[in-house]
């Protein structure tokens, strides 16, 4: 039996094929922005054009009838001379205290207790929930949160001081809300307890990214849980620290809804805020020019605030990462 030669079949080229997705010539992102167009047409009417608006009202005289008249700086030069003004921009300052540094220092130990403490000996759990726990006020409309503090501070049958004549303590009974020498202070108690639980979840999320063996290892290592908390929590979470502290300081400078539900700025101007005034110049005085010049010196001043905090923290990173 003869062998049949193997005869290899010659080989056909196959047509290309096809791509799936049909490839625009020139490449380019320009159909991407299609996808930003209506972010972009939002923020030019909620935000770019209110802002050029108000800052144009500052430079008129206008009471919200009658068409704007242009009377140039003087707006401008009756804000630097008035004195509930800077005022108001005293008493930020104070919200600043209450909002920003309390609530950081304090969320700083309590997320760092939480997670190095509570979580490694009770569990995720009870962590968690003590987190939701302090978060609870963030999530209080401002105007319910005022009524509840309004019936605790009121000075007749106020729960504050009725505790503290059931225990004896009544000389401390104060018209907390009404006097000028306890409403600021009451009112930044207030603001504490309602920020405190915005930097407890931030930084508690933030040591997420920690690995507990460097707590552990730490630990063998003898080093207490104050030495724990400087050496690693801190060093690590330094970023979310600059989002915490720059975040709180802009909401501090532009607080309006607890000292407009308690004080309305009162009493006198001991609890008044450059957002509350600029309100009342606004609805109350219809003193529309005047109350836009508050509102876009407002405006500058968190604008510098931001540009400053943002350059410290990208100076920081820079020296960081020369360290290393």
């Amino acid at each position: 039996m003869s062998a049949v030669p193997f005869v290899r079949a010659p080989r056909t080229k196959l047509p290309p094929e096809e791509p799936l997705i049909p490839q625009r010539r020139g490449g380019g992102t320009a159909g991407y922005w299609l996808y930003l167009i209506p972010g972009l047409v939002l923020v030019t009417v909620i935000v770019v054009v209110p802002l050029v608006w108000n800052v144009y009202l500052s430079f008129t005289d206008w009471r919200g009838i009658r068409p704007p008249e242009f009377i140039g700086l003087e707006n401008w030069i009756e804000l630097f001379g008035d004195a509930t003004f800077w005022t108001s921009f005293i008493n930020s300052v104070w919200m600043i205290v209450a909002m920003v540094i309390f609530p950081t220092l304090i969320g700083l130990v309590l997320a760092a207790l939480l997670f190095d403490v509570i979580g490694r000996k009770y569990g995720g759990r009870l962590a968690s929930f003590l987190r939701a726990t302090y978060y609870l006020p963030q999530i209080l409309p401002a105007a319910i949160a005022g009524i509840v503090i309004g019936w605790i501070l009121r000075p007749q049958d106020g729960a504050l001081n009725t505790i503290l004549e059931s225990i004896g303590l009544g000389f401390l009974a104060q018209n907390w809300l009404g006097s000028p020498d306890t409403a600021l202070g009451s009112i930044m108690v207030v603001l504490v307890w309602i920020q405190i639980g915005y930097p407890v979840v931030v930084f508690m999320a933030a040591l997420q990214r920690v690995d507990p063996e460097l707590y552990e290892a730490a630990e063998l290592d003898g080093a207490n849980w104050f030495q724990r908390f400087r050496a690693i929590t801190v060093s690590i979470i330094r970023p979310e620290i600059y989002v915490v502290t720059l975040t709180c300081t802009i909401a501090a400078l532009k607080v309006f809804g607890p000292v407009y539900v308690l004080t309305r700025g009162g009493p006198g101007d001991s609890t008044i805020v450059p957002a509350y005034y600029a309100y009342s110049e606004f609805f109350q005085s219809q003193q529309v020019g005047y109350g836009a010049t508050i509102a876009t010196a407002l405006t500058v001043v968190i604008a510098v605030v931001s540009i400053l905090f943002i350059r410290a923290q990208n100076t920081a990173e820079r020296k960081e990462r020369a360290g290393l």
